[in-house]
């Protein structure tokens, strides 16, 4: 679905790098411990998309996220062996197609993949960085706080995948969101102003990892969008009673409740996920 307009942000879209299930504790936290549920559930959600935001700035082709790689349904290395492995196969299920992949969308929407300058990653796990090596001409900005948790020994078994995080070299910038006092983003009291003209905003909402980022996206005429990443599964029931399974509960709750505030502040504002299936009418409700 596509949101267009004029302004600094001329387009918003969605596309899904194919599907993935998971367990359903994953998307919706209960009483059950993380561990007891990844290695006893049996249960699987019904298939998920796995989103990629495009947005069309006039400074350049800009995604949010960059989905999952193809390769990871193809290559039998492609994921690390032993425990870590074993955590990988019992997280998720993907499926991908050719015709699924971040060239192949791109390109069905008009774009070639050289044509992308700038990915905002949500956080730094294989399903949102997933696409970097397909975007070579690209800048990744992350959070540095994102950053250096990938970084840490034993990163791997968190869902870190160093090997393909480091691939993409120094084109990798991980940023510190710097004190903010504009009342327009209250609750949140730090931001990074992308392009420094407002259209672009980066909003600390760490949880799911403790460098999660969300990405304001301010439409000339229109209501503001909120990329949320994996703070919620579930944008229409988006609230603190509905937490993900994964992640600081604390931190969630909180992050939760930041953008509950800025919601009320802020009429008609439109919230989309990484893996909400509602992801793209809400978007086109927003136009």
């Amino acid at each position: 679905m596509d949101s267009p307009g004029a302004g600094p942000v001329r387009r918003l879209s969605v596309l899904s790098t194919g599907t993935v299930r998971i367990r359903p504790e994953h998307g919706h936290r209960t009483w059950r411990p993380l561990p007891l549920w990844l290695f006893a559930s049996r249960r699987w959600t019904p298939p998920l998309p796995i989103n990629v935001y495009v947005i069309q700035h006039e400074n350049g082709l800009v995604l949010f996220d960059t989905g999952q790689h193809r390769r990871s349904v193809t290559d039998p290395d492609y994921y690390p062996g032993g425990a870590a492995g074993l955590v990988y196969r019992r997280l998720a299920e993907f499926a991908i197609a050719e015709d699924e992949t971040l060239p192949a969308l791109l390109r069905a929407a008009g774009h070639e993949p050289d044509d992308v300058a700038l990915a905002v990653i949500s956080h730094l796990h294989q399903d949102h960085m997933g696409g970097v090596l397909d975007i070579p001409q690209a800048d990744l900005l992350v959070s540095r706080t994102e950053w250096d948790t990938s970084q840490r020994p034993g990163a791997e078994v968190n869902g870190y995948l160093r090997e393909h995080i480091d691939a993409a070299g120094p084109r990798w910038h991980p940023v510190s969101l710097t004190p903010t006092s504009d009342p327009a983003l209250a609750p949140f009291t730090a931001s990074h102003d992308v392009f420094g003209d407002g259209s672009l905003v980066v909003l600390p909402t760490p949880g799911h990892t403790a460098g999660s980022v969300s990405l304001l996206v301010r439409r000339q005429g229109r209501p503001p969008v909120l990329l949320v990443g994996d703070l919620t599964f579930d944008a229409p029931q988006f609230d603190e009673d509905h937490l993900p399974g994964i992640g600081s509960h604390a931190a969630l709750r909180a992050s939760t409740r930041a953008v509950e505030v800025f919601r009320r502040g802020h009429p008609g504002l439109a919230i989309c996920a990484a893996h909400d299936p509602a992801a793209a009418g809400i978007l086109e409700r927003s136009l």
